[in-house]
């Protein structure tokens, strides 16, 4: 699959930006699959019955997809900047700051797998689903927990590559 993430990447770099541009057109289906659901439960609730527990997967499959969108984000370099303070630095200052922010995306994203991790483990131990649909809460963490494993990939490539644009 050639894709603009992957024009100039090769091996693992493109490798890693193959799945992550599959992961957030997942995470894209998730999102269309939710829309779905909120359009079905309000002419439910017009006509017929609304769809019961719509709510609890609005929850569930937004937070997936925000997630899944994340890695995407880091490696297309698609984050908020405030571009208005480096707009006329050179670009190996450019690299560096691009570079320190890869590092503390993946300093985050290891965080946030770590704390993630330790709380799914948690609502499964405790078993605690939705309340009207009995879904588990734990089954929302893992996609999630890949989310942030992408995001890791994602942001070591990018800091690999703003390194290598600071020797260029």
């Amino acid at each position: 699959m050639f894709t603009f993430e992957t024009a100039h990447r090769s091996g693992l770099s493109a490798a890693v930006a193959r799945l992550v541009t599959a992961w957030a057109l997942l995470g894209g289906v998730v999102l269309l699959a939710v829309v779905a659901i909120n359009v079905v439960s309000v002419v439910g609730a017009v006509f017929w019955k609304p769809f019961p527990g719509d709510f609890e997967l609005t929850e569930i499959g937004v937070a997936v997809a925000v997630f899944a969108f994340l890695p995407y984000c880091q490696l297309t370099d698609a984050n908020v900047t405030a571009d208005i303070f480096t707009a006329r630095a050179p670009k190996p200052v450019l690299a560096v700051l691009r570079a320190v922010a890869a590092l503390i995306a993946f300093g985050f994203a290891t965080i946030l797998v770590w704390r993630m991790y330790l709380g799914m483990l948690d609502q499964r131990e405790y078993d605690y689903t939705t309340a009207i649909l009995q879904v588990p809460i734990w089954w929302g963490f893992v996609p999630i927990l890949i989310s942030l494993a992408l995001l890791i990939a994602a942001a070591a490539v990018t800091c690999l590559e703003a390194l290598r644009e600071t020797r260029a």
